[in-house]
């Protein structure tokens, strides 16, 4: 009887969704995943910016670039490829045009950099890293529909002298490293990343995938291959996360960002079990833009029919 009145208490009590991101402060751990909501404008036209955690934008690159040609988008089983091929205005352009939104947003926002050279890196570190409205800088090492992508991503050496050679650049934002899954073990650039200065972790970035026309036997990507995302990915994210996390993070107090295929609260829940401190929200919001939204909202109720009353007690509390 005791237990079942503090249970009963617990779920009168209010319920804290409130996350703490190596030192980025969350309302909530639900965040945009970088390149489905374009540079802040667009996603805001359809869903208020302050039902999120965090906003994280387009990838930005020191000049604009134009992406890969179409056909950049096809829809799969279980998910989506896209090889748009890290397409953006450059950035000045964003500076310039994009900044002054960002800054009256109301929530953390998270830059996703990225670049040919360790010099670009350090360019829109740079100058970026200064902007006040800009909590995180997501150096993306990672994407897999680009011809240098993966140069950084899948060599920890090289991943340890890139992160090393920005963190200089870097002292008022949060430096977050994109770890990509397309490696035989994620826990060594994940220990790269963290000895070379990295703030948080967040992964992971899409699987290289492929799809076939069988009327006209040639790819469906102009790109031929593109990074698969969504649903048929989720397992995979989650193992990593966890293996991450277990071997790696959680000694060395780096918070992870948690992402690939997740869609409702039930996959956000399992990610901040497997040790994720927040986690990201993609190729779901081109099915629902309100995605985020219903996620807290099933956060909120699963934690009150369970009688807690932080969501910082599902962190990594796998059995």
């Amino acid at each position: 009887m005791l237990v079942s009145m503090k249970q009963t208490a617990a779920k009168d009590r209010p319920v804290d969704l409130s996350v703490d991101l190596a030192g980025i402060p969350m309302a909530n751990p639900i965040m945009t995943a970088s390149g489905t909501s374009g540079y802040g404008p667009e996603y805001g036209e359809l869903v208020d910016l302050t039902c999120l955690g965090a906003f994280v934008t387009k990838a930005i690159s020191p000049e604009a670039r134009r992406g890969n040609p179409p056909e950049r988008v096809v829809e799969t089983t279980g998910g989506m490829l896209n090889a748009i091929g890290l397409a953006n205005i450059g950035l000045n352009r964003f500076v310039e045009e994009k900044i002054p939104y960002l800054r009256e947003a109301g929530i953390p926002v998270i830059v996703n950099v990225i670049g040919h050279s360790v010099e670009d890196y350090q360019t829109v570190c740079r100058r970026l890293g200064s902007i006040d409205c800009v909590a995180g800088l997501e150096i993306n090492v990672s994407c897999p529909n680009v011809a240098d992508g993966l140069e950084f991503g899948t060599d920890p050496q090289r991943l340890r002298q890139l992160i090393a050679a920005v963190r200089p650049e870097v002292s008022r934002a949060k430096l977050i490293v994109k770890l990509s899954p397309n490696i035989t073990d994620v826990t060594q650039t994940a220990a790269a990343a963290i000895e070379a200065g990295a703030d948080a972790l967040s992964m992971i970035n899409t699987l290289c995938g492929m799809a076939i026309n069988v009327d006209t036997w040639q790819p469906m990507l102009a790109n031929r291959t593109g990074g698969l995302s969504g649903p048929a990915i989720r397992p995979v994210a989650l193992y990593m996360v966890h293996r991450v996390y277990t071997e790696v993070a959680r000694q060395a107090g780096i918070p992870i960002i948690g992402m690939g295929g997740i869609s409702n609260w039930r996959d956000a829940v399992e990610f901040l079990l497997a040790g994720a401190t927040a986690v990201a929200v993609g190729t779901a919001l081109f099915v629902d833009p309100r995605t985020p939204i219903h996620i807290c909202e099933g956060l909120t109720e699963y934690l009150r029919q369970r009688g807690l009353t932080s969501v910082r007690e599902l962190i990594g509390q796998l059995r």
